[in-house]
């Protein structure tokens, strides 16, 4: 019933699992950076993209660590 369900926005509810989002990014990272070194692909224009993403996905999750410690960020 809605009446006794107590009303909270939804900037209060917890999200998922940090540590397992930060273990998730880190093991894609690898993967990715593994299969631009190792893939069986001729031209370069796909490494390229490749160590960008990973790249891109290190920076923000190096970011997000920065911020909590800092405290700009809450902990979950």
């Amino acid at each position: 019933m809605a009446g006794s369900e107590p009303v909270t926005a939804p900037d209060q509810h917890k999200p998922g699992l940090r540590k397992a989002g930060r273990i998730g990014a880190v093991v894609t990272i690898i993967s990715i950076v593994a299969m631009a070194a190792f893939g069986n692909h001729e031209g370069r224009a796909e490494e390229y993209w490749s160590y960008g993403i990973a790249a891109g996905l290190a920076a923000w999750l190096l970011a997000d660590v920065a911020l909590r410690r800092s405290g700009l960020r809450p902990n979950d």
